[in-house]
């Protein structure tokens, strides 16, 4: 695991306070990676990660979701049309709960959405209340994720799906000019720490799930970051972003993390893990030095 201590839940709030408009401006209502086959726009490519995540985890029409750093909603709101869930969306920004909450209010999702301010690794919900645990790009800023993971748990119904996109850490033996370069993202990108594939697994398995589906699309989200520094250098966010504190920063980052993934230094994973039935005893471990599927 990539460690950068010298982040606080305040400065990812703020962060997200402040860049919300950048997002929007910059990449539309979903603000994690486009999933890319061919020459698709981003837009699409974006969609197509999260449809792609519901194929691979089975999302049953109707299923009561948690989606955990739900940004603006774009996802929640996705489910909610698409599939007919129940969605409940966690930030910890209050400026991203009034966006997601009043875009979707507008567009006739008000009934089979909420969205919530609060702390992901603090916030109280009901044992096995939901159906399945979703969240993109949202771990990356957790503290304690093997502790968050244990909770989360917590909160599938039996045999219920937890489903992950993540920023990882390329592997458990990067060299040092890979670790340094993952250390800039976590600094550019406000990540307490990134977590290996295998990390992922060993968190999990200790909260009592199983790992059904793992891709590594590494290859297919780099046109993100591509198309984002084309954007910015088309554009005046940079003389905006001058005003934001930490947000030339973040700006200078796009080129860092294009850099970690190209170079080994991070990789891009999508995982779906199963709670046990009712009467279930300890989860079986699976190997953590499988290969990740092709995606």
């Amino acid at each position: 695991m990539i460690s950068f201590p010298d982040v606080s839940k305040s400065e990812i709030r703020d962060h997200y306070d402040w860049a919300t408009p950048f997002y929007r401006l910059l990449w539309g209502e979903h603000i994690h990676h486009g999933l890319w086959s061919a020459d698709e726009e981003p837009h699409a490519a974006q969609r197509q990660l999260v449809s792609t995540m519901i194929e691979l985890a089975g999302l049953p029409a109707g299923a009561r979701v948690l989606d955990v750093g739900c940004g603006m909603g774009g996802s929640s709101m996705h489910l909610a049309r698409e599939r007919g869930c129940d969605v409940t969306g966690v930030t910890l920004s209050p400026v991203q709960r009034l966006w997601a909450s009043a875009e979707s209010r507008w567009k006739g999702l008000g009934r089979q959405t909420r969205f919530v301010c609060d702390d992901a690794e603090r916030i109280e919900l009901p044992a096995r209340a939901f159906d399945v645990v979703w969240s993109i790009e949202c771990t990356e800023h957790l503290f304690d994720k093997p502790a968050f993971f244990r909770r989360a748990a917590g909160w599938l119904r039996p045999e219920g799906k937890m489903v992950i996109c993540a920023w990882l850490a390329g592997g458990d033996d990067l060299t040092d000019q890979q670790a340094d370069e993952a250390r800039r993202v976590c600094e550019g990108f406000l990540c307490p720490s990134l977590g290996s594939a295998n990390d992922y697994r060993r968190w999990m398995l200790d909260a009592g799930l199983t790992m059904i589906e793992y891709r590594d699309w590494t290859e297919r989200i780099l046109r993100t970051w591509e198309i984002c520094q084309m954007r910015v250098e088309r554009s005046r966010v940079r003389t905006i972003a001058r005003a934001v504190r930490g947000m030339s920063l973040f700006l200078d980052s796009f080129e860092t993390i294009l850099q970690a993934y190209r170079s080994g230094a991070m990789r891009y994973g999508c995982f779906v893990f199963q709670a046990g039935p009712a009467d279930a005893g300890p989860a079986e471990a699976c190997p953590a030095e499988a290969e990740p599927a092709a995606g």
